[in-house]
């Protein structure tokens, strides 16, 4: 979503409508907000990556909590609003590809990421005691992100690029307190973000104790995204491939960024090495995070569409 967002050249006034013309705080750069502001953009985005086959596409949500958005300066009512209409656009973009092609059904997953603070570390380096939220901080927050996002029409809930297991801990408290209140139940996925070649997740686990950590829960999936090209991911994919008894999700970035900031890798490259995934049985589900294209998308579905998927692995711990 990020990358495709660069391609329009935003800027502070695409943040803004008239409610939010004298908001003090600049706005540029919260692209979850464009869906209130601009849904013409993320309706399109979401469409062009239908169009090259995708079967799920994320809400607009990243940063759709009070905790992210508090940098903003914006209250539970924008929060509100932005996760809403965020699962709205999506929800009618999908229905228009499913009506157009019933045997391929179009779904919403509700995107919660994992917030700007995390529950298991002190950002004060004089103070390893500290921490920037609680624990019931996240969840309130998750909780009414979560909410928000149903009311709005997804399909299901992903929470994604998890640097820290007990923010994502918190966030399936939150979603199963609101199912048990609601009386609803959607399926969760579950992904997590390796940061470094060391294999382990900013909170220190491994591949395999984040599986054991998560897997108390009912879960669609388990999987990994963002931080590492789809080569570098192989061997912790491999863990889950092995041991989960959810079926496991890939969505890797295309490549390591350049100095730039940039993604340089092609989608001829990355569906290449996403096939490994695929001859090796790894992966349910395919996708990808950061500088992933349509036209990678394109690639990777075409690619993925000559192998059977994972079986699930019914022995798992």
């Amino acid at each position: 979503m990020g990358t495709m967002i660069q391609r329009y050249k935003l800027d502070e006034n695409d943040f803004r409508d008239e409610s939010l013309a004298n908001h003090a705080h600049p706005l540029k750069g919260n692209n979850d907000l464009l869906s209130v502001t601009r849904p013409d953009v993320i309706k399109a985005i979401h469409a062009q990556y239908f169009e090259a086959g995708a079967d799920i596409v994320e809400t607009n949500t990243f940063s759709g909590t009070t905790i992210a958005q508090a940098d903003y300066r914006l209250g539970a009512d924008w929060v509100w609003k932005i996760n809403y209409e965020s699962a709205k656009i999506a929800r009618e973009v999908a229905d228009e590809f499913t009506k157009k092609n019933p045997d391929k059904p179009r779904f919403v997953a509700g995107a919660m990421g994992p917030t700007n603070r995390t529950a298991s570390l002190s950002p004060d380096v004089n103070d390893p005691g500290y921490r920037a939220v609680t624990f019931d901080e996240l969840k309130l927050a998750y909780k009414e992100q979560a909410k928000a996002l149903i009311e709005g029409g997804v399909d299901l809930i992903l929470i994604e690029t998890i640097f820290d297991t007990l923010n994502a801990k918190a966030a399936l408290f939150a979603v199963d307190e609101l199912m048990e209140e609601t009386g609803k139940s959607y399926p969760v996925m579950i992904s997590g973000t390796i940061t470094d070649a060391s294999g382990r997740t900013l909170s220190g686990q491994t591949t395999e104790a984040f599986l054991i950590s998560m897997q108390h829960a009912p879960l669609l999936s388990i999987g990994l995204n963002c931080a590492l090209g789809a080569s570098a991911l192989r061997p912790y994919l491999q863990v889950l491939g092995q041991k989960s008894p959810f079926y496991v999700s890939a969505y890797p970035n295309a490549g390591l960024p350049n100095e730039m900031g940039q993604y340089d890798e092609s989608p001829k490259a990355m569906a290449a090495q996403v096939e490994e995934f695929c001859k090796e049985g790894l992966v349910n589900i395919l996708g990808g995070c950061c500088g992933t294209t349509p036209e990678h998308i394109k690639a990777i579905a075409e690619t993925a569409a000559r192998y059977q998927p994972r079986k699930l692995n019914a022995t798992a711990y």
